[in-house]
């Protein structure tokens, strides 16, 4: 066993004091990353920073044009919140698409985020609704916060704190989920802004992780219909290949689950 040192900080400020002050730290959320890759010996942090139960990363705030969601909210509170259901059904309905129950309740929308993991549901979320991500030092943009597989503008040490999606006209979500880890092997988040602007975001696909599919947008904005996305393909190599699914596929499953999402606009499809 590697030598790891626990804390569990009870505000933001003691949190990243501690980062601040100790070798080799690293913050834990729901665990669903960290926890495996420690496991595994691929990682081994001298100082783990347990951030899950700081009161300022947790809770629900809905205004007319605004959901803010707290990085420690877990995926059941989204998916139960009558709030969000009310507003964004569609981010709702993700929510509850995650993994299994035990996942739902330990997993969180901040760790999510945070790792970008590139088969992960929140990011095509907040890419297609136009989030900003707030952190302790600064408010970033959803599309200059995603950078690459497991890789987002976030500098070491900084805390995700809060996510604030935009509530559009409407959104769809659509999955078609591994059968196993029920991570999505491809996805989409389709939605219309009250401005009239669309954008639609594909997860679980993309060789370089979460995406704008904008040759979708560009169609949907001249016909905002499924029929509109009929024929269209994306190019595989833009795609991951893997046991579990080739590039070629993954590129089908886009083109359906895009569709999907446009058929079921106001809530989600699971596959």
């Amino acid at each position: 066993m590697y030598a790891t040192t626990y804390h569990k900080p009870k505000t933001l400020a003691e949190a990243v004091e501690l980062y601040g002050n100790s070798d080799e730290p690293s913050y834990l959320s729901g665990g669903h990353t960290l926890i495996p890759t420690l496991k595994s010996r691929l990682a081994a942090p001298a100082h783990l920073i347990d951030v899950r139960n700081i009161p300022e990363l947790s809770g629900i705030e809905v205004t007319a044009d605004k959901v803010i969601i707290g990085s420690a909210t877990k995926h059941a509170v989204v998916a139960a919140s009558k709030e969000i259901k009310a507003a964004i059904p569609a981010l709702a309905g993700l929510a509850g698409s995650i993994g299994d129950v035990q996942v739902r309740h330990m997993g969180t929308i901040g760790g999510s985020t945070a790792n970008n993991d590139p088969a992960a549901d929140y990011p095509a979320a907040v890419l297609s609704l136009d989030a900003i991500v707030h952190t302790d030092r600064r408010e970033i943009p959803a599309e200059e916060y995603f950078q690459g597989l497991y890789t987002t503008a976030l500098e070491p040490g900084e805390i995700l704190v809060r996510v604030e999606f935009k509530t559009p006209d409407i959104a769809g979500y659509a999955k078609f989920r591994n059968p196993a880890s029920r991570y999505s092997m491809a996805a989409a988040f389709v939605s219309k802004h009250r401005d009239g602007h669309i954008r639609v975001a594909i997860t679980g696909a993309g060789n370089e992780g979460v995406f704008r599919w904008t040759e979708a947008e560009e169609l949907l904005t001249e016909n905002f219909s499924a029929e509109a996305l009929e024929g269209l393909t994306i190019d595989p190599s833009r795609m991951m290949g893997d046991m579990h699914a080739p590039t070629d596929y993954r590129a089908h499953l886009v083109a359906v689950m895009t569709r999907r999402a446009v058929q079921n606009l106001g809530g989600t499809h699971i596959l």
